[in-house]
């Protein structure tokens, strides 16, 4: 509880104090006028000001005016006929109970994303002359050398060149399990280094690294209203003046037609004091307080879970979605080459990897970095001379004295060496031949995420009506992996133009109403994801360009997120609906009983503030995530 809370909470005891007290106490007259005055200008001294201002600057209709209008015309009946002021001190006073848990909910939803300013370094350690150096991260250039040792955050993303580790990214992913770092391997800033000393050679300023982008998002999320929330500002702007109105006639009307009409008594103080109740009960305040709320707590949510949602708007979005495109290399497979088949035949399985890795010693080539991986020796370049690269169809040289050819058919075929078994329908092959003999054959994949196809039958089970994969790779490969995964739709063999007129045409469609997210993680996949309804990027290693497009972004690459991004989306959506039935629906009936004289300013007290409160304690339900199923 801050500062401030603690003050209001503080006026709301000492008034309800002295209200009891002044209760039991047997004054009359001004003086019980003045004391009543003491309990009511403690708690609503705030409100008078903030009313003040508002008819100063043009700003009239607003909860703090009918606050005030409400109170001093039960205060004015008091002075002219009972000398009851306990019902205006009591309005002011439940108004700022419900402004207090307003306050409250609103501080618990910040301090939930605020726990990411926590990621936020506050120093580089720079190897000098006289031991380590704290800078400001902001003066350290790329490509500089940084030490972080146990405990620190690491300040700008970079890669290890020396030194091995485990890596806290619980603040980045919301995954709690540790992350084993080495040499080559890259860090994120944010993350913090749990044992060893780490030397990091950063890759990016520290306003481009993931710690200060993140913050970013997360700030500037707020300033992207949702349709529900749009609706409830130009609501606001039309119902105040129009209840206004409506109170007036409910304070004038009844009094002139008794009188002209029916000839009866115009019973002004009875009508007055309905129509300060329809003023208590109309004020909207629990609708424009709890909707901005419940996004607020959704996006704080989804932060917690790993999920980074750049506005309402497409948290809204995000829930009503029925369609979801999925890239498939680095999105719902890893990205990287694998030797998934050894097919040994001259040679035995370790004889047949390591030539084909000493063979492939100075090529760059992803395939030839997913051998040497196979292998996993230490290659000596000593073994291996006259290298020589066919373009697009493989490498010969000599290892350890021998002819090796290592490539696709075409380079077997030109060597006049047989293949005597069929390539395989995915993946690329490399053929082996050594001095003029068939040796063997390697098969490298792609490899589909573990967590891939939980993630696709999650959505399924969330009620997405079609699940699309789009991809450059071949019709088998892709066939195959859709296959794997329970993916409904594939198209293959697309260049990034024919990706956006495929999603285009999902657009068009829009399978069950409702929006179409495209999720991706290239370059090439940024066009599609600023086309897409909602587009969702994956944020560990994805593009740059793919998370600037993209609405929303999964910080640990976990295709299970998106579901569970979704999950809380229709939770803040349906918390929403509920907010606006329950304000809407219990002001309408209390509306009806005060004008028709079967309730007064109590009952108004509790369809004000009181529904006020239920709906922001409702909205605060969008902190906790929910997880999918």
């Amino acid at each position: 509880m801050n500062k401030k809370q603690k003050k209001l909470l503080g006026r709301i005891l000492a008034a309800a104090a002295l209200l009891v007290l002044l209760h039991f106490l047997p004054v009359e007259g001004w003086p019980r006028f003045v004391l009543y005055m003491v309990p009511y200008l403690l708690i609503g001294h705030d409100v008078l000001s903030k009313a003040w201002y508002g008819i100063r600057h043009g700003q009239v209709f607003d909860e703090c005016f009918l606050m005030v209008v409400a109170t001093l015309g039960a205060i004015v009946l008091g002075l002219t006929t009972d000398g009851d002021y306990t019902e205006a001190v009591a309005v002011m006073l439940f108004y700022q109970t419900g402004e207090w848990f307003q306050s409250w909910a609103v501080d618990r939803s910040r301090r939930s994303i605020g726990a990411l300013m926590d990621i936020r370094p506050d120093y580089a350690n720079l190897e000098t002359e006289d031991g380590l150096e704290q800078v400001d991260p902001d003066e350290v250039e790329p490509g500089t050398v940084i030490v972080i040792r146990p405990g620190e955050k690491v300040p700008i993303d970079g890669v290890v060149a020396e030194g091995t580790s485990s890596l806290d990214a619980a603040a980045l992913t919301g995954e709690s399990l540790p992350r084993d770092v080495g040499p080559g391997e890259t860090v994120l800033s944010g993350c913090v280094n749990l044992t060893g000393v780490l030397r990091v050679k950063t890759t990016r300023a520290f306003e481009e690294s993931t710690a200060s982008r993140i913050l970013d998002l997360v700030e500037n999320a707020a300033a992207r209203k949702a349709g529900a929330e749009n609706f409830i500002t130009r609501f606001a702007r039309v119902y105040t003046p129009a209840v206004c109105l409506g109170a007036l006639a409910v304070a004038v009307v009844p009094p002139l037609v008794r009188l002209a009409a029916l000839g009866l008594a115009p019973q002004w103080s009875v009508w007055l004091y309905r129509a300060l109740s329809f003023l208590v009960i109309s004020c909207p305040c629990a609708l424009v307080i709890s909707i901005p709320l419940t996004f607020f707590a959704g996006i704080g949510g989804a932060s917690g879970a790993g999920v980074l949602v750049k506005g309402a708007n497409f948290l809204e979005t995000l829930a009503k979605t029925t369609c979801v495109v999925f890239d498939k290399t680095g999105t719902l497979t890893r990205g990287d080459f694998t030797v998934t088949e050894v097919t040994p035949a001259a040679l035995d399985r370790e004889a047949l990897l390591e030539t084909a890795a000493l063979a492939e010693i100075a090529s760059s080539h992803p395939i030839a970095k997913s051998v040497r991986a196979a292998w996993g020796g230490e290659p000596d370049r000593r073994r291996v001379t006259d290298i020589r690269e066919h373009s697009g169809r493989g490498i010969t040289a000599r290892v350890d004295g021998r002819t090796v050819a290592a490539g696709n058919r075409r380079l077997m075929e030109e060597l006049s060496v047989p293949c005597p078994i069929e390539d395989p329908e995915v993946g690329a092959v490399l053929h082996i031949a050594v001095e003029g003999q068939y040796a063997g054959r390697l098969t490298i994949a792609d490899q589909v995420k573990p967590t891939a196809r939980e993630a696709v039958a999650a959505l399924a089970k969330a009620g997405v009506a079609e699940t699309v994969m789009l991809t450059g790779d071949v019709e088998s490969a892709a066939r195959q992996a859709a296959g794997a995964l329970g993916i409904s739709k594939v198209f293959s063999g697309l260049l990034p133009a024919d990706k956006v007129a495929k999603v285009e045409e999902l657009l068009t469609a829009r399978p069950g109403g409702g929006a179409v997210a495209f999720v991706g993680d290239g370059i090439n996949d940024a066009p599609v994801l600023a086309r897409a309804d909602v587009g969702v990027a994956m944020g560990a290693m994805g593009s740059d360009a793919a998370i600037e497009a993209a609405d929303v972004v999964l910080m640990d690459d976990d295709p299970r997120k998106l579901p569970q991004a979704m999950a809380i989306a229709r939770r803040c959506m349906a918390i929403v609906r509920e907010n606006i039935v329950f304000s809407i629906g219990v002001k309408v009936l209390c509306l009806a009983l005060v004008a028709l004289g079967l309730a007064g300013m109590w009952l108004a007290v509790f369809a004000d503030v009181g529904v006020m409160v239920l709906a922001v304690l409702n909205a605060v339900r969008a902190l906790w995530g929910k997880k999918p199923g």
